[in-house]
């Protein structure tokens, strides 16, 4: 086997550790706060949301700043620190006496957060432009599977074991992941062009707001996000709407969300594929239009299985857009630069993030969960025009854009 299919099945293997490791706490982390003291149900859903959401605001930050560094010194020193990092992070965790340490536990996390995205970059670092899309839609499938089994998994080992030991055993999970890194992971040295040179880091941000593909491809991955985020905290009380009256809210709210993964790991890999052949616009704009037909039913369903299908098809279009967004970075930007450009759009991807639940919170308690549906829909609708206005105008490289900004900033 070559270096770089090696390389590739580590990543994959990795990303679906440290994926369903990481998602294994989530089921139980408000129970956790709420073992840790008598507190109000009100203070337990506050600190239960910043507790969730302080790692992804740590991780937008930090996101450019690996990039930056991985760029100079190669992605396989940020995945040793991110793999370790988290195991550390996750140890902790299990240790924390209070809401507010534990708090401080999560925005550390945050800091070395970035295992899957960081990976995405390496592989497409070694990847050619030409394969790209198929190369990355296929990696996906690692990490969305370790997404599903993941809190199934948790949550019956924190019934079994409590909460401190699962914390352990997760910790353990992700320290073999990383070490799988350490001593299987073969760096392919990325070959420079001749008049490749450093940009400093205001030239890169100028650039990419001044480049109109590079910036609004990162908003619509943003937007992208913000629609993937937005219904999930709400799923469960659809659900149970659905199947009211039913004592396995929890067992089918779980095989809900599934089904978004399952469609993902069906067709991820065919749509990088396609974007190979036929452009990553083209396939990006289908799958924003695609989103907007299985997610508007979504609001009408009378059962739970019209539910569970409209998911399944949802997962379809929106598990080839992430692929589809990166490839296309890995395409525009130079290769002394990719890591960088990557670490901006994971912050993009973060920021979507962090909006999503808070933006489906609030259309929910306004006019109802069903309604969010119809919102998110009406995002991939915009974020589809935007791209084709976008599309609209001339083209520009962005190596000459780079070039433009760092004349104006001598």
């Amino acid at each position: 086997m070559d270096t770089q299919k090696k390389n590739f099945f580590i990543i994959m293997f990795t990303n679906f550790l440290v994926a369903g490791s990481t998602t294994m706490i989530m089921p139980f982390l408000s129970l956790y706060i709420e073992s840790l003291g008598n507190f109000s149900d009100e203070y337990v859903q506050r600190w239960s949301g910043l507790v969730f959401g302080v790692t992804f605001v740590a991780a937008l930050i930090m996101s450019p700043i690996w990039g930056r560094i991985a760029d100079k010194y190669g992605f396989k020193p940020i995945l040793i620190i991110n793999g370790f990092g988290i195991a550390i992070s996750i140890f902790l965790m299990g240790t924390a006496d209070s809401v507010s340490e534990l708090f401080m536990i999560r925005l550390f996390m945050g800091v070395v957060t970035g295992f899957i995205p960081t990976s995405l970059a390496f592989v497409s670092s070694q990847t050619s432009k030409e394969s790209a899309g198929k190369t990355l839609g296929t990696l996906q499938m690692g990490s969305v599977s370790g997404t599903l089994f993941g809190p199934v998994l948790g949550g019956l080992m924190a019934d079994a074991f409590g909460f401190k030991y699962t914390f352990l055993i997760t910790a353990i999970v992700i320290t073999i992941a990383a070490l799988f890194v350490v001593f299987g992971l073969h760096e392919i040295k990325r070959v420079k062009a001749k008049d490749g040179h450093v940009y400093a880091p205001k030239t890169i941000i100028n650039g990419i707001l001044n480049h109109r593909l590079m910036l609004n491809v990162m908003i619509i991955t943003a937007l992208i996000q913000i629609g993937n985020f937005s219904i999930q905290p709400l799923l469960s009380l659809y659900v149970a709407e659905l199947t009211e009256g039913s004592v396995q809210v929890a067992f089918l709210a779980g095989i809900t969300f599934s089904a978004t993964g399952v469609g993902n790991i069906l067709f991820a890999r065919r749509w990088g594929r396609l974007g190979d052949s036929i452009g990553y616009e083209k396939v990006l704009g289908f799958l924003l239009l695609l989103s907007f037909v299985f997610i508007i039913p979504q609001a009408f369903v009378t059962e739970l299985w019209q539910l569970i299908i409209l998911r399944l098809f949802f997962g379809m279009a929106v598990g080839g857009m992430i692929p589809t967004t990166t490839a296309l970075m890995r395409r525009e930007a130079p290769i002394e630069i990719q890591g960088e450009i990557m670490g901006y759009n994971t912050s993009f991807r973060f920021l979507g993030n962090i909006i999503g639940p808070v933006f489906g919170g609030i259309i929910s308690g306004v006019i109802g969960i069903s309604s969010v549906f119809i919102v998110t829909g009406l995002l991939f609708i915009f974020a589809f025009v935007f791209l084709r206005s976008t599309l609209a105008k001339p083209q520009q490289d962005f190596e000459d854009v780079l070039l433009e900004q760092e004349l104006k900033n001598t």
